[in-house]
């Protein structure tokens, strides 16, 4: 029930985000749900093999590279989804942080 209550508040976050950006479009709650679902799973599955793989200039930057990392994720996720559109590089960026940010607050909510 917890991954299901996650799932729908990750949707809010995205449709949060696609409502205050100008640079972010979804097709409606019903494409944030897929697009909270496609970023998950692909947290889950991808995103450890490219931390993993980007440690030495994730170090030296002092993880900074961990934004551009969660950045190419979300256009990873704008290119699966045809509901789901960025703008460009910047204005995922710009998502995907607002996204975290939102996600955090909405974590607290969640204990």
């Amino acid at each position: 029930m917890t991954v299901l209550i996650r799932l729908i508040l990750s949707a809010i976050a995205v449709f949060i985000c696609a409502e205050v950006l100008p640079g972010a479009h979804v097709d409606g709650f019903l494409m944030a749900i897929v697009v909270a679902g496609v970023l998950a799973v692909l947290n889950v599955l991808i995103k450890p093999l490219l931390v993993a793989l980007t440690i030495p200039i994730t170090i030296v930057t002092f993880g900074i590279f961990l934004l551009v990392i969660n950045t190419l994720l979300v256009l990873l996720v704008d290119w699966l989804v045809p509901g789901f559109h960025l703008d460009g590089f910047w204005w995922a960026l710009i998502f995907s942080v607002l996204l975290s940010l939102i996600n955090t607050l909405f974590g607290g909510l969640n204990d």
